[in-house]
């Protein structure tokens, strides 16, 4: 169990509706540089897209100037990861590379995750309007919704573009002055590290 429900093992691959994949490219001038955790039939056309199942994203370099990421919400089993360790390498690249992400992921406040890598390093939130976010299953809008609430997450220097954008989407919270700055970030990301080596 995680955040009072069980947690969905085999649902690795649910991929972005188009509007969300539309407002993202907007945000970010037109086209994204990198999705780290596409699939086979991913909408999102990044410059950069590392392939899941084959291609494990948390592994390579997140060295790119324009980040969005729909990881996945269950256990990877071969791996050992769950969205813990995609939200610890968001935190990660905002920090050390400067780079602009958005990260599309259940809400689950009460998790150490959220915790850890949103609510401390992250500079807004959109809790998305859709209660029952409609994700793609392999490519196609099945009209089944999810059976959690998702949100926008944002980590980056451009809340007031954010928030234009992804006002009409959802509540978006300005979470910047919750950012801890006097963690060391080689204490911050022990949990990505000890998986990555």
């Amino acid at each position: 169990m995680s955040a009072g429900r069980s947690i969905n093992t085999l649902s690795q691959s649910w991929g972005t509706p188009h509007k969300y994949v539309k407002a993202v490219k907007d945000f970010f001038g037109g086209f994204i540089d990198l999705d780290p955790c596409s699939n086979e039939y991913s909408v999102v056309h990044a410059n950069t897209e590392y392939l899941l199942p084959t291609h494990d994203g948390l592994k390579e370099s997140w060295n790119y100037p324009t980040i969005y990421i729909n990881p996945p919400y269950g256990i990877d089993q071969e791996r050992g990861t769950t969205i813990k360790n995609w939200l610890a390498k968001c935190a990660y690249a905002h920090n050390e590379f400067g780079s602009e992400i958005l990260a599309l992921i259940p809400v689950a406040s009460n998790t150490s995750h959220w915790k850890k890598y949103v609510f401390t390093k992250a500079t807004a939130i959109c809790f998305l309007y859709d209660t029952r976010l409609r994700f793609l299953e392999d490519g196609i809008d099945s009209g089944k919704g999810a059976p959690m609430a998702c949100a926008m997450v944002y980590w980056g220097n451009k809340y007031e573009k954010f928030f234009e954008i992804f006002i009409e989407y959802g509540a978006v919270v300005d979470i910047s002055n919750l950012i801890d700055t006097k963690i060391c970030s080689d204490r911050l990301y022990a949990e990505l590290f000890s998986y990555n080596n």
